[in-house]
């Protein structure tokens, strides 16, 4: 890094498409900005993303490109020699029938995703989902691995170790926990009202088993009344002192989407998503993330959260932390990834391969 790297950068935001307009430019190159993230819109082929990363990089090599692709419905990248990925709940089904195929195909899925991704410029994949399977919530659904946290933790394992062979960090989500509930936090508000030492016994768990090789946790839009009034990404309760020093979580805490219907509504009133990601800040989160605001009228509002942000900066509403600057560096992959042709004749890829497509 150079002298002018940013030493504030926790926000997480979008681009408008498959190649970078001026504002996106101008965006990048704010020192509040640490990351970008992708979407299905901003995918036009395997050439045209790399050559856009590329572009990215040039303009601030210390940003970290993101992207949610779990496999399943939650996959932004299908064609062009994407490897279609099972949802995680089919990994779970065949742990009831072979537990050792279980693990030995959930590898093959995480090195797989990150592979792919990683020849295209992708730093930094949002998986794996640790929520559990209750039955009850069509958001999580078969995004889940199995109901049981136990198989839910060794699986989620499983993809993460695959994913680190492949020299990617990972993500687990939605602390702590999801699944409970069937409020979908991106059009409502979810509120789960069980005790604290239900969610710890049960929900929690993989986060508690995995804190240690676990890179970053994304909280929920979710609120547990009988812990705190505010939904979890917004808690110092649960994100500073159940989190971080009861459970020891030291990696990255990133926020869900901001622009979700749960992802302002604070303290009874939905603040501005400048409102918000000071918020987030303020609770222990280290990277807020705005998504889905960069096209066309809503750009407005993008730029008025970093306005926004640069305000609370000046006044000391929020301050600079190191530990937050280092933990989102971390999160970068050491080295350059191989092209794609190189990846997809490896034989540790081709092998992951053949695993995944044996799944049918």
């Amino acid at each position: 890094m150079t002298s002018k790297t940013p030493v504030h950068a926790p926000l997480v935001i979008d681009i408008a498409g498959t190649d970078l307009t001026t504002d996106d430019r101008r965006r990048i190159s704010n020192p509040l900005v640490g990351g970008i993230i992708h979407f299905t819109r901003n995918w036009h082929s395997r050439v045209q993303m790399r050559e856009l990363n590329r572009e990215i990089k040039s303009l601030r090599p210390d940003l970290l490109i993101c992207v949610d692709h779990e496999g399943g419905r939650v996959q932004r990248f299908r064609t062009d020699g994407f490897t279609r990925l099972p949802a995680m709940g089919q990994l779970g089904r065949l742990w009831m029938n072979d537990a050792m195929q279980a693990t030995q195909a959930a590898t093959s899925a995480g090195y797989v995703l990150a592979s792919e991704l990683r020849a295209c410029g992708i730093d930094f994949s949002f998986a794996p989902v640790l929520d559990l399977d209750w039955g009850e919530s069509g958001v999580i659904g078969d995004r889940s691995f199995h109901r049981d946290p136990r198989v839910v933790a060794v699986l989620a394992k499983s993809v993460m170790h695959g994913m680190l062979q492949a020299g990617m960090g990972n993500c687990g989500k939605h602390f702590p926990g999801h699944g409970y509930v069937k409020a979908d936090s991106h059009v409502a508000i979810p509120v789960d009202r069980r005790g604290l030492k239900s969610i710890l016994a049960d929900d929690a768990r993989p986060f508690e088993w995995l804190g240690g090789t676990l890179s970053a946790v994304m909280p929920a839009h979710v609120i547990y009344p009988k812990v705190d009034a505010r939904p979890a990404g917004f808690s110092p309760r649960w994100l500073r002192d159940i989190l971080r020093g009861q459970l020891g979580f030291s990696g990255a805490i990133f926020s869900d989407d901001l622009s979700m219907e749960a992802g302002r509504y604070i303290d009874g009133r939905q603040l501005s998503f400048g409102e918000a990601a000071v918020a987030a800040l303020q609770a222990g989160c280290d990277l807020p993330m705005l998504c889905n605001q960069s096209v066309g009228e809503k750009a407005a509002g993008l730029d008025q959260m970093l306005d926004d942000m640069a305000a609370a900066l000046r006044d000391g509403t929020w301050t600079p932390n190191a530990q937050s600057h280092a933990r989102r560096l971390s999160l970068l992959p050491m080295g350059d990834a191989p092209g794609w042709d190189a990846v997809t004749a490896s034989p540790r890829y081709q092998d992951a391969l053949r695993r995944l497509q044996a799944l049918g």
